[in-house]
């Protein structure tokens, strides 16, 4: 007769075999097979947990997004130090998160949504405390800043190649890109204002039409 605790520990190991899989291959290229293979379980006892691929899903966007939002420094979302929680993730849940975003997963859109929120409110902060210059868009500087601090997690394979990573989400890969960031954000990139000279010209031809 199996105990609760057995229970737990059987959804726990398909939960993590699903977690692991959906994020290398999509939800919609792993069978539940699959899944109670990797995790040395049945498929009837997969069906018993979760009642469909569908309710899997719904449960590792549950348990991902609860370890961002309660994990170790995340408490504002916003703060640097909260997304660097999320990026230093174990591999198989940045995956995840990743293949969530990219597939379009309700709650990662949610979870999307209110980094954005959190991170427009500590960047309009930081220019009343002067540590962030003021920008006369702060909704788009947000979001732009928060899907550069998310991009590894779905283009993590492309960086690891053109710079030579062996492994895309290792500490020492996570360091090497985001020194970049952080020097073309602290820095800037042009030494001129050519480039933004050139983008009002194109938005007051656009308008003129």
């Amino acid at each position: 007769m199996r105990s609760d605790t057995d229970d737990l520990k059987a959804r726990a190991r398909i939960r993590n075999a699903a977690l692991e899989l959906f994020g290398a291959e999509g939800v919609s290229g792993v069978s539940l097979r699959a899944v109670a293979a990797r995790a040395g379980v049945s498929h009837a006892l997969v069906l018993h947990h979760f009642g469909s691929k569908e309710g899997l899903r719904r449960e590792c966007d549950a348990y991902v997004i609860s370890l961002v939002r309660g994990g170790p420094g995340v408490e504002a979302l916003g703060d640097t130090a909260g997304l660097a929680a999320m990026l230093e993730a174990a591999g198989p849940v940045r995956r995840y998160l990743g293949r969530a975003f990219l597939d379009g997963s309700p709650e990662a859109a949610a979870l999307y949504d209110e980094i954005v929120e959190t991170t427009e409110q500590w960047l309009e902060q930081g220019v009343a405390e002067g540590w962030a210059r003021p920008s006369q868009d702060p909704r788009a500087r947000a979001a732009i800043y928060v899907t550069w601090l998310l991009a590894p997690l779905a283009f993590g394979e492309h960086l690891s190649r053109v710079l030579g990573l062996p492994d895309p989400h290792d500490m020492d890969a996570t360091l090497r890109y985001s020194r970049a960031g952080i020097e073309i954000f602290t820095d800037g990139l042009f030494a001129d204002d050519r480039a933004l000279t050139a983008w009002e010209a194109v938005r007051k031809e656009r308008r003129a039409r």
